[in-house]
């Protein structure tokens, strides 16, 4: 996109305008609280209904396939002051997400899978080193003249993200012990009919024979139809799909210590971002940017720790609405940009 056709666009009102975008990303935050508020807690017994999930799965992807539409906006415009690749690597990075979140919503909803690696795992990893990669290119031309109490915060930060992230991936779920007590008496309960066999033959039912009648009955009567079980599903996964899955299986600890790391790593950089930025006149896309950075820190360090901790975890827990943040604070962060960007250039050219 050359910059005459940027500067012809600007002169319109656009979907895409900062005050659209920042005002729909508020107002769908605000309705993926209330979805997650309303319908996340399931029914005892019972899994989340399936409308339910196609709900979260909307509410998450909606807005990080718009976070991707802008950052390449940005990555078009010859106008922005961050630069070109930063926001051609963090549009690659929200359109990883967004592929890798299609591919796994595909394996879980339609084919019933929950498997702890998947195709769309590959994405996720194209997503983490794509937004890490823009994210250091933003600080790299900066020269970070932080004091030492702003160091000691980035330091207190990093320290406990690590702790975090250790612990999560660590922790395994409590296993049930019985008590002293309740052992003792089970052991009591399992001997004491040997130890008294007067009182055991006394509790004996006395057996019955039955007559000729039952018997005829009994076999005439026609043998219950057992109901259809899952397998009988018409959405079954194919064979290459089950067995793709067993072999990716082995990867599953490896691939978690490296989400784990990239998080605690997009954590520093976000809390490196806030300080480098606070007060300058890009600093509001970029507090955005490390918000929605520390919003997908606290989603993906719940569903770690669901995953180690909780048996048979179901997803759509309320902590997972901060995919939905993360990727609104994406969306506007980059719409900022733009429009700050576009107004420097033209009080520029006023000027001159």
């Amino acid at each position: 996109m050359s910059s005459s056709q940027v500067e012809k666009l600007s002169r319109y009102p656009s979907i895409l305008a900062v005050e659209t975008v920042v005002y729909t990303g508020i107002l769908w935050a605000v309705l993926a609280l209330l979805f997650f508020l309303l319908f996340s807690i399931p029914v005892p017994g019972e899994k989340r209904s399936l409308w339910y999930l196609i709900g979260t799965y909307i509410f998450e992807q909606m807005p990080f396939i718009l976070a991707a539409l802008l950052c390449f906006r940005n990555w078009g415009s010859p106008n922005i002051a961050s630069g070109r690749n930063v926001w051609l690597r963090i549009g690659l990075a929200m359109l990883s997400l967004f592929i890798g979140k299609l591919l796994f919503g595909w394996w879980e909803m339609y084919w019933g899978l929950a498997p702890d690696v998947s195709p769309g795992s590959l994405f996720y990893i194209a997503f983490y080193l794509f937004l890490s990669w823009g994210m250091v290119l933003v600080l790299l031309p900066r020269r970070l003249n932080l004091e030492i109490w702003q160091w000691v915060i980035v330091a207190a930060i990093a320290a406990g993200g690590v702790a975090l992230g250790v612990w999560v991936s660590t922790s395994t779920p409590p296993t049930s012990q019985e008590s002293p007590a309740a052992v003792s008496k089970s052991a009591i309960v399992q001997v004491s009919p040997v130890a008294s066999p007067k009182k055991r033959t006394a509790l004996k039912a006395p057996t019955v024979k039955p007559t000729v009648k039952q018997v005829i009955s009994a076999a005439t009567k026609p043998a219950l139809q057992k109901p259809p079980t899952d397998s009988t599903s018409e959405n079954q996964p194919p064979a290459w799909a089950l067995s793709l899955e067993k072999k990716l299986t082995p990867l599953s600890p490896p691939l978690s210590w490296f989400y784990v790391i990239c998080d605690v790593f997009l954590l520093i950089i976000s809390a490196l971002l806030l300080l480098a930025f606070w007060g300058g006149r890009f600093a509001q896309s970029w507090r955005m940017i490390a918000a929605a950075a520390f919003s997908l820190y606290i989603a993906d360090m719940w569903f770690n720790y669901a995953q180690n901790n909780i048996p048979d975890y179901q997803r759509g827990f309320i902590l997972e609405v901060f995919w939905v943040f993360s990727g609104v604070l994406f969306a506007i962060g980059a719409a900022l940009e733009y429009d700050t960007s576009s107004r420097a250039r033209r009080s520029g050219r006023r000027r001159a």
